[in-house]
This record gives structure tokens, C-alpha cells and sequence, in this order.
């Protein structure tokens, strides 16, 4: 296409994006997912031209064991913010799917009531992509979203450990879903993940296991401060029931404070600058290991020098230093 031509293109995908089409979101997503390089240029090109309208929305992470019940957690929760007026884009980081082009049970059947609203936009995690292409993808995602008018985005964790790390670094508030549990012990929540919630919610507080849900929330309550190290923020454990719909609107309430608190103190945009600069450094990384693949003399040294290391006739810093002396 002649470069006028797709200036012109360009232009137009932009303003129907900028207009909230969902057709023009929906195939802008599949640009930057697509794996074809002549696809890759297009959408860094569309990315970029729509960055400025971008960073207009809160973004939430909602993670939370198997079972927790994050499907109807993330439905009961969408219902209620497109209640009061949200537009709310659900879009998913799930590094394990196997399956192509789908995350678990594909989530139009996950979450059916929500994805039929015209306010909701649901995206399953990329399918075939690394942890590390997921988390990309989904960032990328995410800023076509807020240029699209979505003002609400949440981000749900499927997968365990590393992408829950991934997910925290790319929105503002990061919520963990537990369930009532029995005994006085806090269930194997990782202390890694405690640290990273700005607050817990317990789950299916209803019938039986309301008693239970009341006694989680006091063991979380007085460990909560041992683990957090937010000073500013002391992150509440509050219980819900997604399926009754009780304690939902104490949880929105819970984030817009959240949410006022940071604007006020700078801390939103010091955060996500934050979160920008170490998104870049970690693609610096990654393209850098992916040059050095693709250079084959490089990788002769390379390999000579892994042996060499192995056998330990050469320092692993001296090995180190000759790879990137001879780039």
C-alpha cells in the first residue's frame, strides 16, 4: 500500500476506534495479536497514534485461587459498574491455554449475562503466546480499550505465581479473591501475593459458610499489616457473595477511594510511569536475547563458552563479558 494510502487507513481505524466501535476494537486487537511482522508494524503504528487517548480508566487485577469463584465475582462486579454507568472491558492473562484462540470454557460462556451488554467488552488471553508475549499483548490490549472509551478495565490472572506478578504491574489495583475457609489457618495465599494486594475479598460469604467467611476476615485482618508494604494504603479484607450480589458496591466504593487517595497524592501517575519504565526494560531484555539468538556467530561463541563454563574452566563473568564484547 502506497504510504498516503496507509497514513489515510490509519487515520480512519483510529477515529472509529476513538468512536467505541467494537468492530474496529475487536480487529485492532487481532493486529497487535497477530504474529505476522507486516501486522506487528501496523499496530505499533496504530498503538502509538492511539497512546494520547489512552490512561483514562481505572485498571483492576483480579486474581484469586481455582474456585474462588472469579467468574461470577468478575459478572456480579461488571453488572454493577455498567449500572453506574461504566463502560467495562474484561481481558484475560492465562500463559497456560492450550487451547487456540480461547482461554478456560471460553468466556462468553464464563461470563454469558455480561458479555451480552453493549457495555462490556470481554477478550480471552492471546492464545500460543509466552507468559511474557501474554502480559504484552494484554498490555497493548488494554490501552486499544481505554482509547475505545472503556473506563473500567479489569484484568483477571487464570494462571499462578509469576502472571499474578504480571498482572499487578500493569494496573492500579490489585484485588485477591479467597474463599471461607474452616480452620483458623490463612490458606495458602503465598506471602508474595499478599504483598501484592491492595485488598482481599472473601468470596462466596453466604449459607453456611457466612460464619466462616466472618472468621477468615478476622485472621486476614490481623496478618494483612505484616505482609502489606503499602504505607499509604492499608489494604481492607471485606467478604462478598457474587452469587446473592451482596457486598459488591462496598468493593467499588472500596476501589474509588483507592482511586481518589492516588490521584490526589500523584501516586496514579508516579505509578504507572513506574510501570511503563520497568514494562520497557523488560522488552529491552527480551529483544536483546532475541537479537543474540538470531546471531549465528554469536551463538558459536556462545555454545564454546557454555562448555567452558560447565566444565569450569571459564568464570561465568568472564564468559559473559566476551558474549558482549563480541556483539
Amino acid at each position: 500500500m502506497h504510504h498516503m494510502a496507509v497514513e489515510v487507513a490509519l487515520h480512519l481505524q483510529l477515529q472509529q476506534l476513538l468512536a467505541g466501535n467494537r468492530r474496529s476494537l475487536a480487529k485492532a486487537i487481532t493486529l497487535v495479536e497477530s504474529k505476522k511482522p507486516e501486522d506487528q508494524a501496523a499496530a505499533q503504528q496504530l498503538l502509538e497514534t492511539a497512546l494520547p487517548y489512552s490512561g483514562n480508566s481505572i485498571r483492576i487485577g483480579i486474581s484469586g485461587s481455582p474456585g474462588v469463584g472469579k467468574s461470577t465475582f468478575i459478572e456480579a462486579f461488571g453488572l454493577h459498574l455498567i449500572k453506574q454507568g461504566k463502560k467495562v472491558a474484561v481481558l484475560a492473562v492465562d500463559p497456560s491455554s492450550p487451547v487456540a484462540g480461547g482461554s478456560i470454557l471460553g468466556d462468553k460462556t464464563r461470563m454469558s449475562e455480561l458479555s451480552r451488554h453493549d457495555a462490556a467488552f470481554i477478550r480471552p488471553s492471546p492464545a500460543g503466546a509466552t507468559l511474557g508475549g501474554v502480559a504484552q499483548k494484554t498490555r497493548e490490549t488494554k490501552l486499544l480499550c481505554e482509547a475505545a472509551g472503556y473506563d473500567v478495565i479489569l484484568v483477571e490472572t487464570v494462571g499462578v505465581g509469576q502472571s499474578e506478578y504480571q498482572v499487578a504491574q500493569m494496573v492500579d489495583f490489585f484485588l485477591v479473591l479467597i474463599l471461607p475457609s474452616a480452620g483458623d489457618e490463612l490458606q495458602g495465599i503465598k506471602k508474595g501475593i499478599m504483598e501484592l494486594a491492595d485488598a482481599m475479598v472473601i468470596n462466596k460469604a453466604d449459607g453456611d459458610s457466612l460464619q466462616q467467611a466472618k472468621r477468615t476476615q478476622g485472621h486476614y485482618q490481623s496478618a494483612i499489616h505484616l505482609f502489606s508494604g503499602n504505607l499509604q494504603w492499608t489494604p481492607p479484607v471485606l467478604t462478598c457473595s457474587a452469587l446473592e450480589g451482596h457486598g459488591i458496591s462496598e468493593i467499588w466504593q472500596t476501589i474509588t477511594e483507592h482511586e481518589t487517595q492516588s490521584l490526589d497524592g500523584g501516586l496514579k501517575e508516579s505509578k504507572r510511569a513506574q510501570q511503563n519504565l520497568s514494562w520497557m526494560n523488560n522488552l529491552v531484555h527480551e529483544m536483546f536475547e532475541a537479537k543474540l539468538a538470531g546471531n549465528q556467530q554469536l551463538n558459536n561463541v556462545r555454545k564454546k563458552l557454555e562448555q567452558q563454563v560447565r566444565q569450569g574452566t571459564v568464570s561465568a563473568f568472564t564468559a559473559a563479558k566476551e558474549i558482549i564484547d563480541n556483539m
